[in-house]
């Protein structure tokens, strides 16, 4: 296990470091809750997940869908380090004839599942790939990463009901609860009260995790794997711009167009990383 640790703690320091490149090299974008995903990501992208970069249609893979599409660099950030499609895609990021648009389109990205961005609509989604699942007899897992922001949202209370109800065992949803989104912090837009407590209340085995440990976020999906009748929800206590002290403690670090003071943190941020892997390599 601590192999797979160490493999997946590489893989996040990856994606974290091929995120702040291709934002950067764009000029602006969604750097905060990009970043506060990318351990999700590692674990899942780093071992849990059943995929074939060679053939991403494969009928018994794993489905990923990235409800809070606005986290998409951090998503192709992933996909790139696992051989989707060349690094050097990255940094066409949100550009004209792109094949990585601002948020995820299943129709242009190799290896993404499925198109989001409205908030509110990939969890649904995410519910009837699972239910599909179940009803054709196959034991596909589904993975959603929905923000707290997002739970804003009805549709989604209504989808984990539905959920709940057909018992989706191969369903795990996690919650970004990184305190904040596009006009604030969380709390003061609608106080979201114990998202624990109201998973536990609306049917799911529910585990909340340090969403910046690697170990505890795989022990987590370990844990769900032995439900055979509910829905998982695995509530991850993130910080918005997560892995960047900078970026933690800005303010408005929801979507960034960098002045001169953010672009010297987040250079040195990538020269950090650069240096960190490198000490990582050599040992």
């Amino acid at each position: 296990m601590s192999q797979t640790i160490t493999e997946m703690e590489l893989l996040r320091d990856k994606i974290r470091l091929k995120t702040l490149k291709e934002l950067h090299h764009l000029g602006f974008g969604h750097y905060g809750g990009s970043l506060s995903i990318v351990e999700t990501l590692a674990v899942l992208y780093g071992g849990v997940m059943k995929i074939d970069r060679a053939n991403p249609k494969w009928e018994e893979r794993d489905y990923f869908i990235l409800s809070k599409g606005h986290g998409g660099p951090a998503y192709y950030a992933a996909l790139a380090m696992k051989g989707f499609f060349a690094e050097e895609v990255l940094y066409t990021l949100n550009q004209n004839g792109t094949s990585l648009p601002s948020h995820p389109d299943r129709n242009l990205t190799s290896g993404v599942d499925m198109t989001t961005g409205s908030l509110g609509q990939g969890i649904s989604v995410a519910v009837g790939v699972a239910l599909s699942h179940k009803l054709s007899g196959k034991s596909n897992s589904t993975y959603c990463i929905v923000g707290d922001g997002e739970l804003n949202e009805g549709q989604c209370w209504e989808a984990f009901q539905f959920a709940a109800h057909h018992k989706l065992h191969h369903l795990s949803v996690f919650v970004d609860d990184n305190k904040k989104q596009l006009d604030g912090l969380t709390k003061d837009i609608i106080e979201p009260i114990d998202f624990a407590e109201k998973f536990n209340a609306f049917g799911f085995y529910t585990l909340k995790v340090d969403g910046s440990s690697i170990p505890e976020i795989y022990d987590a999906i370990k844990l769900g794997k032995s439900q055979i009748e509910k829905p998982v929800a695995i509530v991850l206590d993130t910080i918005k711009g997560q892995g960047v002290p900078y970026l933690e403690t800005k303010a408005d670090n929801h979507h960034i167009r960098p002045n001169a003071k953010d672009e010297a943190a987040i250079l040195e941020a990538i020269a950090e990383l650069e240096r960190s892997m490198e000490r990582r390599i050599t040992g």
